[in-house]
């Protein structure tokens, strides 16, 4: 999994499934959310997302009070998140 940040963008790429995947993305939007309280996170082609991922989202949103859009490029991936009821907390939407 490879991520990058440009503004407020954050763009993932690859599957989400490791604890350093998780990491590397809580360092990353640590960073980019002392600068913006919106967030466009595009999850390019993960097919899945770790549970420690989800609830740094929702920390994120529900706590720090951060905007979230998220632009899901797998189906399946905006499946889960549907089932799991988080599709309007993340905006998520297909990409």
């Amino acid at each position: 999994m490879e991520i990058e940040a440009s503004s407020n963008n954050v763009k993932i790429n690859g599957n989400i499934k490791t604890v350093s995947d998780f990491q590397k993305i809580k360092q990353k939007l640590d960073a980019v959310t002392k600068e913006h309280k919106n967030l466009v996170i595009h999850m390019i082609d993960s097919l899945s997302i770790t549970s420690s991922v989800i609830g740094y989202l929702n920390k994120l949103v529900l706590k720090d009070n951060i905007q979230i859009q998220m632009k899901v490029g797998n189906e399946q991936l905006l499946e889960l998140l549907s089932d799991l009821s988080l599709t309007s907390t993340f905006n998520a939407r297909k990409a």
